[in-house]
């Protein structure tokens, strides 16, 4: 397997901060990764190099084996599909749910004067459809709840076919009902094996669909621990990486954790 990103020694500073030091990180193709840490540990920065928005201060950063730096990132950004808080602020709420996402495939966030191929059109219904939104597509964007515009944004960013899936806290702002639909259905294309290879940032191992492969786990700025799940997210690494004593749990694909009460 080749890496569809590498980061080596990578370090990016703002303003005299390190928001992330020295990073050394890869991810295979076939790989599904979970980026896990407390606010402010350097999670969404890492995402953002690997969409080739954000280039480091220091270091080498390789994305679908291209070197940031050394390659047109408009010609890279259409094979990485991202979704984000970030994003879906930037999606016009009166747009159809359906060219939400047709628009992806000219990486413009609305309609303007492009015409698409019944192909296109095609993969967009096939896309909605997997993520249970095919009775929205004549609806407003705008008029979705926050679990089904989450749903939308990942069809959108899938629409490309893209190589490397970028998911910035999908979970974020869901109730139990629409966290528990979304993480089922993130789980299964975490199992689909012609699904590109995918990296979401999470705050809440809860949130970590059946599936993932991998953990890297961050702390102001830097490594904590990276490697299988399985060996990697811990009690006593997560009890590191948040600053207090928490005890994990597995139970048929899904991870829990639980703070010890207080006076243990």
């Amino acid at each position: 397997m080749s890496d569809v990103l590498e980061l080596v020694d990578v370090s990016v500073v703002r303003g005299g901060h390190h928001l992330v030091e020295q990073i050394t990180w890869s991810v295979a193709e076939g790989e599904r990764w979970v980026v896990v840490g407390p606010n402010g540990a350097g999670k969404t920065t890492l995402l953002q190099i690997a969409a080739t928005y954000v280039f480091p201060t220091s270091g080498n950063a390789a994305v679908l084996g291209e070197k940031l730096g050394s390659v047109d990132v408009f010609e890279l950004r259409p094979r990485v599909g991202m979704a984000s808080a970030s994003l879906s602020e930037r999606l016009p709420r009166r747009e159809k749910v359906l060219d939400i996402v047709l628009t992806a495939a000219y990486g413009m966030t609305a309609t303007w004067r492009e015409r698409y191929e019944e192909s296109d059109e095609d993969r967009a219904l096939f896309l909605l459809d997997q993520l249970g939104m095919s009775q929205f597509v004549e609806r407003r964007f705008g008029t979705l709840s926050e679990g089904e515009r989450k749903r939308v944004q990942i069809a959108r960013a899938l629409m490309t076919d893209p190589e490397l899936l970028l998911l910035d806290e999908p979970a974020a702002g869901l109730d139990l009902g629409g966290r528990e639909d979304l993480v089922r259905r993130l789980g299964r294309l975490a199992s689909d094996p012609i699904a590109p290879a995918m990296i979401m940032v999470s705050h809440h191992v809860e949130e970590i669909p059946a599936g993932f492969t991998h953990l890297l786990m961050i702390r102001q700025g830097k490594v904590l621990a990276a490697g299988p799940i399985e060996e990697t997210l811990t009690s006593r690494n997560l009890s590191l990486c948040f600053g207090l004593p928490l005890v994990v749990k597995q139970k048929d694909g899904r991870w829990s954790a639980q703070g010890l009460p207080l006076g243990s």
